[in-house]
């Protein structure tokens, strides 16, 4: 619902809203108080939230809302899976690295579950 309040133009914007709420809940949760995506939400003003995603999802090092987001196991929640869901909304360079990030945990999924004997 509250996505729906910027008026996103398309699934693409509304699942980026949806990420960063849920980034937010996810952070709030862990904190025990209500906190804000402080850096986040500047980032959205200035470019836009399909520009601000493209900028997050680039960078070399994954963010703390990538690993609060996976820790919790709502890693369908991050920006990478937005932009993967959305190819055609993003970069190639975006959709590259959101790619790599992911296929990267499920590799070190798999090895968990090798060693958990699973």
């Amino acid at each position: 619902m509250r996505a729906t309040s910027h008026q996103p133009k398309d699934d693409a914007e509304r699942e980026g809203y949806e990420a960063i709420y849920a980034y937010e809940e996810a952070l709030s949760n862990q904190k025990g108080r209500n906190t804000r995506a402080g850096r986040t939400w500047p980032m959205v003003e200035e470019h836009g939230i399909i520009g601000a995603i493209e900028r997050i999802v680039t960078r070399r090092v994954e963010t703390e809302g990538y690993r609060i987001l996976v820790a919790m196991g709502m890693e369908d929640m991050a920006f990478e899976a937005v932009v993967l869901r959305h190819p055609d909304s993003f970069s190639a360079a975006a959709v590259a690295a959101s790619r790599e990030r992911l296929e990267r945990l499920n590799a070190q999924s798999t090895k968990s579950d090798v060693r958990a004997g699973l």
